[in-house]
C-alpha cells in the first residue's frame, strides 16, 4: 500500500499528491511515468512523474478529472492509500541521463508547456537546474484562472514566460505565438521540448521544423494500459510503429505522424472503434504484451 502523504488542489479539476514509494523514488528520472491503482477493482492510471525526492522517499504526482477512474483517485485525502504505485515505467528523458550532460551543456533549451503539461516539464528543468543549466520555459493557459506551477517553474528556469490564450495574464496568445515572438527578438534555441495537449504539440512541431529547432515531444496523453498490451499508445514515428509506453513517451516531433495519433485516439474511446482498429492494424495493434509480433 502506498500513502498520499501530501494533497494540494490546484485547480478545481486537477490535485497534486506526494505518494510514498521508496523503491520508486530511489529509481525514477524526469520523463517516466508510473501506474496507479486505488484497489483490486480499480482501473490502472498511467500519471507522469512531476517529481520526486529521494530522501523522503516520495513521488509527485499530477491528477486531472477524464473519466471515472480519475473522478474517484481526485476524492482521496491526505493519509489514504493506493493499492498499487507501480514504476518507473517509460524511457527517462535523453536530456536528464549523466552520460548526455556534457553534449547538454552546449545547448540553448526551450520547454513549451501546455496546461498539464505543465507539470511533467518542471522535473525535467529543476534537474537541469539542479546540473547548472538554465533552460527557458514557457507554459500556456486558455486563462489566469487555470495557472499553476508558476512560482516552482520561475525557481528552476533561466527565463519564465506565461501565456494566456485570453490574455488575461502574461503574454496575450499561445505557447507557439511566444516562442515565434522570442526568435523574432534574437533568441536562438538548440533544442525544443514541449509537453502538453496533442494539437498543441503538432503546432509547436510544425512551428519548430520551420525555425529549424529540433523538437522533442511527449506522447504520454494517449497512454491507457502503460505496458504497451492494450495498443492504445500505438503511434508512427518516422514510418515506424512505436508504442508511446514502451518507446517511449519522448520521440522526435518532426518524425511523429500526429494527425494519424490523434484519430487513432478519437476512435479507440468507442469499442466498436477499437474492434476496427485491432482489424486494419492486425500484428502491429499490440506492442509490449510479446504474443502478436507487434514492432517494437
Amino acid at each position: 500500500m502506498y500513502q498520499i502523504v501530501r494533497r494540494q488542489q490546484l485547480q478545481s479539476n486537477i490535485v497534486l499528491m506526494d505518494i510514498k514509494a521508496p523503491r520508486v523514488a530511489k529509481e525514477c528520472l524526469p520523463g517516466q511515468f508510473i501506474i496507479a491503482k486505488m484497489d483490486e477493482f480499480g482501473e490502472r492510471i498511467p500519471l507522469t512523474i512531476c517529481d520526486y525526492d529521494r530522501e523522503k522517499e516520495t513521488v509527485t504526482i499530477v491528477v486531472q478529472t477524464i473519466g471515472a477512474g480519475t473522478e474517484r483517485m481526485m476524492d482521496l485525502k491526505e493519509g489514504d492509500f493506493l493499492m498499487d504505485f507501480v514504476g518507473p515505467l517509460g524511457c527517462p528523458s535523453e536530456l536528464c541521463l549523466e552520460k548526455n550532460l556534457e553534449e547538454t551543456r552546449k545547448k540553448k533549451i526551450v520547454f513549451i508547456g501546455g496546461g498539464l503539461g505543465t507539470a511533467p516539464v518542471y522535473p525535467q528543468v529543476k534537474w537541469l537546474h539542479e546540473h547548472g543549466i538554465d533552460a527557458d520555459v514557457i507554459i500556456g493557459y486558455r486563462n489566469k484562472d487555470l495557472l499553476f506551477y508558476e512560482e516552482e517553474m520561475r525557481s528552476v528556469a533561466g527565463n519564465l514566460y506565461v501565456t494566456t490564450d485570453d490574455g488575461s495574464y502574461g503574454f496575450h496568445g499561445n505557447g507557439c505565438q511566444q516562442l515565434q515572438a522570442l526568435v523574432d527578438e534574437g533568441k536562438k534555441y538548440d533544442l525544443c521540448v514541449s509537453i502538453g495537449p496533442m494539437i498543441m504539440m503538432k503546432f509547436v512541431c510544425l512551428l519548430t521544423k520551420e525555425l529549424g529547432i529540433p523538437t522533442i515531444v511527449s506522447m504520454n496523453p494517449i497512454m491507457v494500459d502503460g505496458t504497451g498490451m492494450c495498443g492504445a499508445c500505438r503511434l508512427v514515428v518516422d514510418g515506424k510503429v512505436k508504442f508511446a509506453c514502451v518507446d517511449g513517451p519522448e520521440f522526435d516531433g518532426h518524425l511523429v505522424d500526429f494527425d494519424q495519433a490523434m484519430k487513432r485516439m478519437q476512435q479507440y474511446k468507442s469499442e466498436e472503434g477499437r474492434a476496427k482498429l485491432a482489424y486494419e492494424e492486425g500484428d502491429t495493434h499490440h506492442g509490449g504484451c510479446g504474443h502478436c509480433g507487434g514492432d517494437k
